[in-house]
């Protein structure tokens, strides 16, 4: 692999944010510390588990590879690649080792040497990925680093913004959630559900978040590009379906792919996809405040919406292993996305003035 490479800010934001995701999810719920009694790193010499699924491996390996991927790309250019790839695996070890050693407080959570083990085999193959590919990806010649300069806004707000809207991505692969939906702090705080379920206004207020949602996710992605194409907007939320698709057909048993296309999903597309459309036409300079206050309504919606009637009592996978672990990250993520954006949509309206769009 060549021996010299570029650091990438967009790299650092998204191997910050990933980081800061897998402690997360290590450590969820951040509840009932206590000292064990147990040396500290005793869970390093521990046999072979007697219980173990493929599947609770694989998510260790996997789970991951994109943290190490971003971060040999992220790492100051001083380091040659050779020598960022042994860095970014020997910092993916550490990370394991240290949530994996603060599990040792946690009741509800049990060490263990094998996901470390597995940890770093994922850190590992990211890395080395990252050494061969990262450069087609992140190298200011790159065609993908050409496109961003050409269409997203310069600097590190406009990759702040592509790591927002990749989180939002994320929080679509929350399965029992109704389309779209993001800023639920019931869960949160435990909060009681304010309105009683009423079939026809069920599906009103359903459509009503997903056309608000919608709204709100293109007006971002259009306030963050400096010149005007549709297809960026469309792919985002196409890419948005297909995680709510995933979700859906992983999570459930027995698979439900098209579980969120139900009748208020459906006309809060159309809706959405209208109301969205017709925005577009406006100036550009009022796309930021019309996503904020988009993201205020569907906020509201969510957290005034009565519970889910329809959501399947077999959501097996996600009382499970690891996939309990993601479900709490996910979930997490969703109910502070909209808080998250909307603290974006004010920072890139303050910027605007040094950065302003061309080709309006």
């Amino acid at each position: 692999m060549p021996l010299h490479r570029r650091s990438s800010p967009l790299a650092a934001w998204f191997a910050a944010a990933i980081g800061v995701l897998i402690v997360y999810a290590c450590l969820h719920p951040f509840t009932g510390w206590r000292d064990p009694g147990l040396p500290v790193f005793y869970f390093l010499e521990q046999p072979w588990p007697r219980y173990y699924t493929w599947v609770d491996l694989t998510v260790n390996v996997v789970g991951i590879v994109p943290f190490s991927f971003a971060l040999v790309a992220a790492l100051p250019e001083r380091l040659s690649r050779n020598r960022a790839v042994v860095t970014a695996i020997i910092l993916t070890f550490l990370l394991s080792l240290s949530v994996e050693t603060l599990q040792n407080f946690l009741p509800s959570r049990v060490p263990s040497n094998v996901d470390v083990g597995c940890n770093t085999l994922g850190g590992v193959i990211g890395a080395l990925a990252s050494g061969f590919w990262s450069g087609r990806l992140f190298d200011p010649k790159s065609g993908l680093t050409r496109w961003r300069r050409r269409h997203i806004v310069s600097g590190q707000v406009g990759e702040i913004g592509l790591v927002v809207l990749g989180l939002w991505l994320l929080t679509l692969l929350t399965p029992e959630s109704l389309l779209f939906a993001t800023g639920d702090l019931r869960r949160l705080f435990d909060l009681p559900t304010p309105l009683q379920f009423n079939p026809t206004r069920f599906v009103k207020v359903e459509a009503a978040i997903a056309a608000s949602q919608m709204l709100a996710v293109g007006l971002t992605a259009r306030s963050m590009m400096r010149t005007w194409s549709p297809w960026p907007i469309v792919l985002m939320l196409l890419l948005g379906l297909g995680a709510k698709t995933l979700a859906s057909a992983s999570f459930f048993a027995p698979g439900d792919p098209l579980h969120w296309a139900t009748p208020g999903g459906q006309i809060g597309l159309a809706a959405g996809a209208a109301l969205l459309g017709v925005c577009l036409l406006l100036p550009a300079r009022s796309h930021a405040m019309l996503a904020g206050m988009a993201l205020l309504v569907s906020t509201a919606l969510v957290n005034l919406a009565p519970e889910n009637p329809f959501l399947p009592s077999d959501a097996a996978l996600i009382q499970q292993g690891n996939f309990l672990n993601f479900h709490g990250l996910t979930q997490l993520t969703a109910s502070l996305w909209p808080f998250i954006a909307f603290a974006y949509l004010g920072l890139l309206g303050a910027s605007n003035a040094r950065d302003p769009y061309r080709g309006r």
